[in-house]
Order: C-alpha cells, then sequence, then structure tokens
C-alpha cells in the first residue's frame, strides 16, 4: 500500500461525498486525527478497517491499496474479448469485456485462463422445445465440479451457476453461433466453439 496515494484517494472521495474528516471517523469508529493521518500519507488504515471503508467511500479494496481510481478504456460491450474471474473463497464469478482489475473477499482476482475444451469437460447439448438443455458429464463432488456454465454471442451473455451434489444440468435459451464455456474448480476455464456446437446440436433452417 502507497500511503500518500491511499490518502490522497482517501481525501478526494471523501470530499467528493461532501464529509467531513469527522464524519468519516464516525462512520469508522476512530478518531478524526487518524483520517487527518491517513489523507497526508503520514501512515495508512489497519487491514481490518479497509472494508469498512470501501463500502463507505464506494470503492473497492483494490482501488484502496492501490490508491488508484483511473478508469479503464471505452468498452465497446465484444463479448468475444469476455473476461472470467472466479474467487477461490467464496466462488463469486465476475465477468468483463475490457481489462479491469477485479477484486472479491479483499483480494484481487486473476482472469481464468481459457482451455480447449477436453473431454472430461464436453458439453452435451440438446435442442428441447425452444431451449437447449445442456449437459456436462462431469463429477459433481463438494471438492470437485462445475461451478459454472456460461453461452456468450457477440452481444449477449447467459451464464448459470452450478453447485456440487448437484446434476451437471441445466436449460439455456437457444442463442445462435454461440461460444460456450465450462468452469472446474480443479481444471479451470474450458472453451467450446460454436462450429463445435453445431455439430452436437444441428440448428435449424435459416439460423
Amino acid at each position: 500500500m502507497n500511503s500518500e496515494k491511499t490518502g490522497s484517494l482517501i481525501r478526494r472521495l471523501r470530499t467528493e461525498q461532501g464529509m467531513t474528516q469527522k464524519d468519516l471517523s464516525d462512520k469508522l469508529h476512530v478518531s478524526d486525527r487518524a483520517v487527518s493521518k491517513w489523507e497526508r500519507g503520514c501512515g495508512s488504515p489497519d487491514v481490518s478497517l479497509l472494508q469498512s471503508l470501501s463500502d463507505v467511500l464506494g470503492v473497492d479494496v483494490q482501488s484502496l491499496l492501490t490508491g488508484d481510481l483511473s478508469p479503464n478504456d471505452k468498452d465497446g460491450g465484444n463479448m468475444k474479448r469476455i473476461r472470467f474471474y472466479r474467487c477461490p473463497t467464496c466462488g463469486n464469478v465476475v465477468t468483463s469485456t475490457s481489462a479491469a482489475e477485479v477484486s472479491c473477499c479483499g483480494r484481487p482476482l486473476e482472469q481464468l485462463e481459457v482451455k480447449r475444451s477436453e473431454k472430461e469437460h464436453a458439453i452435451s447439448i440438446e435442442e428441447v422445445e425452444d431451449e437447449y438443455l445442456v449437459t456436462v458429464d462431469h463429477p459433481m463432488k463438494k471438492d470437485h465440479f462445475v461451478s459454472f456454465v456460461a453461452c456468450a454471442t457477440d452481444e449477449r451473455l447467459v451464464l448459470v451457476r452450478m453447485y456440487p451434489e448437484q446434476a451437471a444440468q441445466t436449460r439455456f435459451p437457444r442463442m445462435p453461433w454461440s461460444t460456450w464455456y465450462v468452469c472446474c474448480t480443479h481444471h479451470g476455464l474450458h472453451v467450446l466453439s460454436g462450429k463445435e456446437m453445431r455439430s452436437i446440436a444441428p440448428m435449424r433452417s435459416g439460423e
């Protein structure tokens, strides 16, 4: 943590919200002298205060640690650049269509590396009425399971969470020209292209 940069960011966010140092200190149950010390770069907030400080100032913990609130490049919303992040602590799944600093449970998350689909992570897709019935032939044990399946087109993402001791099966809306993803808690993120998907579940005419 850079005390000067973090302190400068705390002061900026505090003043943007119209709070005095006393207002902020009261919310955090610390002295206003402590807040003044942080903002002058003469010290840093205790780690135990970071989440509360994050909630009060409306910024993620990672930004507080780096003291940086630089905006990302403009996001064109292209799902071809979709990135997935999964928190190893709580299992929360986050996505982004451009580079981003993502954190959960107080620590930064690394983007999941995308691998080509392997046999044990392959998707079986059947057309059922106007939906796809998606099945992954994979164990769903407490310590080894498929945590989510996702389907992306150029404009849309549908992601379904899965949980241990349940069948690795779910329904999706029919989405032509799609890319499918399967995330395993042990072996990471696997991808199946739209062409491979059509070989499993042929599209109807006109798609």
